[in-house]
């Protein structure tokens, strides 16, 4: 029996996918009931779905501003924009207190995008609700990009909610960009509010819409959400560790809030959970504050640190990138074959998202049967004013969570960077040299027993989703090292042209879950390598590491 099976226990064993769809599990235990109500919170007006008037990256703009290039079609998918409207309530937030309400009948109209499964059957029953990021001045579902291959996966529904004034009326934001399709919206009852005081009601309305719809139904006629699990990133998980000290009291429309990236201090009396996720980089600068950070696990809450990790990091970049260049014009910073501008090659290639995906897993089993979350270790430290990340000999952090790319690391991935812009927040990631490679792993399968290890463990601990063989990231890994080294001269490019090839085929069985054929095509990759690349031992024994390594990881825990 593979190691996801015995080792993760209850919380693995209950799959997210079946979850609602059997009354009770194999061991007895029956799905709890939601607890989130509502009934403080004003229903919406939905209007849609938004009918798209021009094609996808049309300079018209008659699109939901970043539509997902995502084939969600083949997937089962669907995307849909409806606009949100009504009146909503200021608040007042002030640390772990409960909010208090300062005015109310502010009219609004928002928008939200919908990404769900296209029939009841793949849905899980789960909405998971992401709090849009603003801080580039427009809309990021940052979460979305992490996750959405898992979310796809388990037959999660996905609601961005646009809920704050930047996303819509700034100079870059959806009124300006699309005057058309947005010019309506408005999160500032016309000109007299300029805070954003508003965007807990807006939040909290557009979750209700999709939970309990009180006319156009958002979800398009699947069955009512079981639970819906509140999300966002960094700025965005400043602003629902607000939500969830203020306003979960009082409103009390989500289940449980996930913070990624961020997250003040919060209280641990309220009956929803809250799990919190950092990469090292949220860590070593500061984003996540010595106060947070002293907060010990409780009933209600999970903390989880990720070393190596950064805030923003090669997932997010690669995967957002080409949808920023079509709908905003420029990459963002470290986008691979853009000017690089910071100190060190940026963007840490530490799977956070694995990570995160795990975390949306063990939230749902949490809710349902009350089975709480693994715990961690956190990253070591050598100062918290200002923190300093406690590292070894090879700049590795010590502590917190490590997942194979950093235990077994071939790249020194880490949170830091200096530059400009958000050199800061984006991290680096640096690859051995030939002569590191050899000291730390004079042989291939020294490499390969040490990544194997790393992510047995991982998964026994319960911080790798089940499906975790099937992302992605094991192959765009594969794929970016075979074009460096190539790129190099150090692989005949009709070498990695054969290489790339036979890696796509294993990757299409991989996702697929179809885990021989995968390990029949890695194999003669790795034969292939083998045999192309013999003039150079260093950039032979970097492809035959990273594929036998999937090799092995596939055949242990696939």
């Amino acid at each position: 029996m593979s190691v996801r099976m015995t080792a993760l226990g209850l919380a693995g064993a209950l799959t997210v996918s079946t979850l609602v769809a059997a009354p009770a599990s194999a061991t007895g235990h029956r799905p709890r009931p939601s607890t989130a109500t509502g009934v403080a919170v004003a229903n919406a007006t939905v209007t849609g779905p938004i009918p798209r008037t021009s094609p996808v990256g049309d300079p018209a703009h008659g699109y939901p501003f970043l539509a997902t290039d995502v084939d969600l079609a083949a997937a089962g998918y669907v995307e849909q924009e409806f606009f949100v409207s009504g009146t909503a309530t200021r608040y007042a937030t002030a640390g772990t207190g409960t909010a208090t309400v300062t005015s109310t009948g502010h009219p609004y109209a928002t928008r939200i995008v919908v990404r769900r499964p296209a029939s009841a059957k793949k849905f899980n029953g789960v909405v998971i609700a992401e709090w849009n990021n603003v801080s580039n001045q427009w809309d990021q579902e940052v979460d979305w990009f992490q996750t959405r291959e898992h979310l796809i996966r388990q037959g999660y529904a996905w609601v961005g909610v646009s809920a704050q004034r930047a996303g819509l009326h700034s100079a870059t934001g959806l009124k300006a960009w699309s005057p058309t399709r947005y010019g309506a919206l408005d999160l500032t009852a016309g000109g007299t509010i300029t805070d954003d005081t508003l965007s807990y009601d807006v939040f909290s309305q557009a979750v209700k819409a999709v939970r309990r719809p009180a006319g156009t139904d958002p979800l398009g006629g699947l069955p009512p959400p079981r639970y819906v699990l509140a999300t966002g990133h960094s700025q965005s998980a400043g602003r629902l560790a607000n939500y969830y000290n203020g306003i979960q009291p009082l409103a009390n429309v989500v289940d449980a809030v996930v913070l990624h990236g961020g997250g003040g201090v919060l209280r641990t009396d309220l009956g929803a959970p809250v799990f919190r996720i950092n990469s090292e980089g949220d860590v070593a600068t500061g984003i996540l504050s010595a106060a947070a950070r002293a907060q010990a696990d409780s009933a209600v809450l999970r903390s989880w640190e990720v070393a190596g990790a950064s805030h923003g990091d090669w997932k997010l970049i690669t995967d957002y990138g080409p949808l920023r260049k079509r709908d905003i014009g420029t990459y963002p910073g470290g986008y691979p074959g853009e000017p690089q501008t910071c100190t060190l090659p940026s963007l840490s290639r530490v799977p956070q998202h694995m990570a995160q995906s795990a975390v949306y897993d063990h939230t749902v089993t949490w809710v349902a049967y009350g089975v709480r979350p693994p715990t961690a270790p956190k990253i070591q430290m050598t100062d918290a004013t200002p923190p300093a990340v406690a590292r070894d000999g090879l700049g590795l952090a010590l502590g917190g969570i490590r997942l194979a790319q950093h235990e077994a690391a071939l790249r020194v991935n880490s949170g830091a960077n200096t530059g400009p812009g958000f050199c800061f927040l984006d991290g680096s990631s640096v690859p051995l040299t030939d002569a590191q490679l050899a000291t730390r792993y004079p042989t291939v399968r020294g490499y390969v027993d040490q990544a194997a290890a790393a992510t047995r463990a991982a998964a026994r601990a319960g911080y790798l989703p089940r499906s975790f063989t099937r992302d992605p990231a094991w192959y765009s890994d594969i794929r970016t090292l075979i074009g460096e080294y190539s790129a190099a001269g150090r692989i005949p490019t009709p070498v990695a042209a054969d290489l790339t090839g036979r890696l796509g085929h294993a990757e299409r069985a991989g996702l697929a879950g179809k885990d021989a054929a995968a390990i029949a095509h890695l194999t003669r990759l790795a034969e292939r390598a083998g045999t192309g690349i013999a003039r150079d031992p260093g950039a032979r024994d970097a492809v035959l590491r990273v594929t036998r390594a999937l090799i092995a990881i596939i055949r242990d825990c696939g």
